[in-house]
């Protein structure tokens, strides 16, 4: 599905947000309804390290706001959703651009609510793969998402 003129203006206002322009990754694809990210990290000066490959930190910095904030869209205001956890496994080097494809399926997110119906909190499982030009898989990373409904401040 075509970007909207609103997708592609919130993704240029994200892309040039301080702390995820200078990750040297860029969101290449927004869904109107946040349902799908797509980001690219090409691999440049500021992105290189010591040994010529995408710096491991680069790679996981690129990643790491992604889910949390499609859900944050996804539940809408009466959820809190927090980074809880991640893990990072490099099965290779990068050696050109890297890209990740980010999606949240309708079941997840009535899982997650129905989850809520009965308990206080619940903790989610996220894995994206950061994979070069030749589909190879350089880079595995596990989110694990806190969430819960907002409590009721009105008395």
């Amino acid at each position: 599905m075509p970007e909207s003129l609103t997708s592609t203006l919130r993704r240029w206002a994200f892309n040039l947000f301080p702390a995820y322009r200078r990750t040297g990754a860029r969101l290449t694809y927004l869904a109107d309804d946040w349902r799908e990210v797509r980001i690219k990290l090409p691999l440049t000066w500021t992105t290189r390290n010591y040994v010529g490959t995408i710096f491991g930190g680069s790679m996981y910095a690129a990643v790491d706001p992604i889910y949390m904030i499609m859900l944050i869209r996804l539940l809408g205001d009466d959820y809190v959703v927090w980074d809880k956890a991640a893990t990072i496994r490099f099965r290779q080097p990068g050696r050109s651009t890297l890209h990740a494809t980010f999606r949240i399926e309708d079941g997840e997110l009535a899982a997650i609510r129905s989850a809520l119906t009965t308990r206080r909190s619940v903790d989610r499982l996220y894995t994206v793969d950061l994979v070069d030009e030749d589909g190879a898989v350089c880079a595995e990373v596990e989110k694990t998402l806190y969430v819960r409904r907002k409590e009721n401040t009105t008395r």
